[in-house]
């Protein structure tokens, strides 16, 4: 009985995603998604400086703005996963699921805690001095993402995602 489990873990019909990437520099879903994470965050120092005319370094590891880094990471995870192992398969439905999750929540619980933490900073600015409360350190208000960042961000994981998968296929046919 343990052989049959042993032949079936072996059979060559089920593979495993790890066997077939040999290094970390090969592995198209980690690339994908840390290559959309980055220009992610890139673009949002880029529509910082373009709407406000000033760098801000803060937005290359901060949450919130256009376009949604979170979406973009689980997008281009998702679709790598998809172009590597197949579309039907289950590792990527869980992919799929992960990133409509994320997404869910930057827009959802995320963006209203942003708009809470607006209107808490609003009520402490406004206290008296000898409040006790009217020195504490303002709540981050930044923190999700409307529906078009959402978007964008996935958008961009998607392209992301395929760009690198065609980069790696011409590059494996030289």
């Amino acid at each position: 009985m343990m052989e049959d489990g042993a032949a079936l873990i072996q059979s060559p019909n089920v593979t495993s995603s790890s066997s077939s990437s040999s290094s970390i520099h090969e592995n198209l879903p980690l690339i994908s998604a840390v290559v959309a994470f980055a220009l992610a965050q890139s673009f949002k120092c880029l529509t910082t400086w373009y709407k406000e005319r000033r760098w801000d370094a803060k937005q290359l590891i901060g949450s919130g703005g256009m376009p949604s880094s979170h979406s973009a990471t689980v997008t281009a995870l998702a679709t790598a996963i998809g172009f590597q192992d197949g579309f039907g398969g289950s590792l990527f439905a869980t992919a799929m699921v992960l990133a409509c999750v994320v997404m869910y929540d930057a827009f959802g619980v995320r963006l209203q805690a942003g708009l809470q933490a607006e209107v808490l900073n609003q009520i402490v600015f406004e206290l008296p001095e000898e409040h006790p409360l009217a020195e504490t350190r303002p709540l981050r208000e930044l923190l999700g993402h409307t529906p078009p960042q959402v978007i964008a961000g996935g958008l961009l994981g998607i392209l992301t995602a395929t760009i690198a998968y065609l980069i790696g296929k011409a590059i494996s046919q030289v």
